[in-house]
């Protein structure tokens, strides 16, 4: 297949495999498109065979510690810390809606920080609705707030996001550096996102606790115990991704090791059967991320890396930061913040881990822009629909046009001045 075309076909099929992803018509799950894309990509001499491998290779260990962590964030559920915490927010809320603001972002942003921005949608974010319901405040604020802290509370550690888990691949970093330099732009974001969904959000937070909520004349219920296993077991789970990183051992063992002792005590306690195990670590949406990661090097090595070659900013000062995060969040709400982070850490990898972080900044915070920005934002929009809570594309993206920026520059700017005070 010649250049143009091959550069054609790879385009045309990466459009289909994130329209489905969108769209996922009749239920379909991801894989159902990007699968095939993939082998024909490689079948039509789009992509090489050898280079189809090698993404392949590259992407297998990330894929592997993702299917660990959603295991773990899946049997903290069974073991009730998503239960726990919703009893907490409403306690410490009161039915006012500003405290139960604040505690939604404080649980999101651990949540998210610690078991995945896809435990804060899928996990969390009913808790909240619940939670709203039972206080009988307003759940719009509160149920925002999870999508958009699934993506801008995801910067801290290398597990928090898939996109994380490639940037830590690429950066050479180790665990706790990664998270050193970037502790302080995500409290920065994380600040800036609260600020302004204070001031968005006013009325809603305004309004007085509806004396209709759905428990409001009922008994107080003892609070559900907190589940001190799973919470340990996710403190080890931690401790041994620092210990592992220092020691130059993957630390995906460290997430394989938790997520078993979690899914074992499950399984011994028939909470569990081994095919909830296996359906926990989302299959379907592994094989999704393997496809799309080789649809995408295809894309890739027909022209797209020396489009954006030509555009991208050298070096690591602010200026250049700034600009690789700006592309990086345009490109994001392009053609999705997994395909971007994919085709922007070769390009940036090689100017040092400053530049690789300022991507990560990009795809992790743009997508709080349009609702395709990320799959967990769009994750998020099915779950609302589901409590029949109306979601209009014009509100996401006024408050995502004042709450990107606002969150993005500062961020920069903490990650420059992180990179000059820890060095690179």
């Amino acid at each position: 297949m010649n250049a143009p075309s091959a550069e054609a076909l790879s385009i045309v099929l990466l459009i289909a495999v994130l329209a489905c992803a969108v769209v996922r018509p009749f239920g379909l799950p991801e894989a159902v498109v990007a699968v095939p894309a993939a082998g024909l990509v490689v079948a039509t001499g789009a992509i090489s065979p050898e280079h189809a491998w090698e993404e392949a290779e590259r992407l297998g260990p990330v894929v592997g510690f993702l299917a660990a962590v959603l295991v773990l964030a899946h049997f903290c559920d069974v073991e009730g810390l998503f239960r726990a915490c919703g009893a907490w927010m409403a306690r410490w809320a009161r039915n006012r809606p500003g405290r139960l603001l604040t505690s939604v972002f404080v649980l999101a942003s651990a949540i998210t920080a610690v078991l995945s921005l896809d435990a804060t949608i899928v996990l969390l974010t009913p808790v909240v609705f619940a939670t709203a319901a039972r206080t009988g405040v307003r759940p719009k604020p509160h149920s925002y707030a999870c999508a958009h802290l699934s993506n801008t509370a995801s910067l801290l550690l290398p597990v928090s996001n898939l996109t994380n888990l490639l940037a830590f691949s690429a950066s050479g970093l180790s665990f706790t550096r990664f998270a050193a330099l970037m502790t302080l732009p995500w409290l920065v974001a994380i600040g800036a996102e609260y600020l302004v969904f204070r001031r968005f959000f006013a009325a809603d937070l305004a309004a007085p606790a509806s004396a209709e909520a759905v428990d409001g004349d009922a008994p107080a219920a003892d609070p559900p115990a907190l589940p001190l296993f799973a919470l340990v077991t996710v403190a080890c789970t931690l401790a041994g991704f620092v210990v592992a990183s220092a020691l130059g051992i993957d630390p995906a063992w460290a997430a394989l090791a938790g997520a078993l002792v979690l899914a074992g005590r499950a399984l011994v306690r028939r909470r569990a059967t081994p095919v909830a195990v296996l359906r926990a670590t989302a299959p379907g949406f592994l094989a999704f991320v393997l496809a799309l990661g080789i649809v995408v090097r295809a894309v890739v090595d027909n022209g797209l890396a020396d489009a954006l070659g030509r555009v991208l900013p050298d070096g690591t000062g602010l200026a250049a930061l700034l600009g690789i995060a700006a592309l990086a969040a345009v490109l994001a709400n392009l053609i999705n913040n997994l395909p971007a982070v994919l085709v922007l850490l070769p390009l940036t990898a090689t100017a040092g881990p400053g530049a690789v972080l300022a991507v990560l900044l990009g795809v992790n915070i743009g997508p709080n822009l349009t609702y395709a920005g990320s799959l967990a934002t769009l994750l998020w929009r099915r779950i609302v629909h589901r409590y029949e809570h109306d979601v209009g594309i014009g509100e996401f993206t006024r408050l995502g046009l004042i709450s990107v920026p606002a969150a993005l520059i500062p961020a920069v700017v903490a990650l420059w001045g992180s990179l000059i005070v820890l060095g690179n």
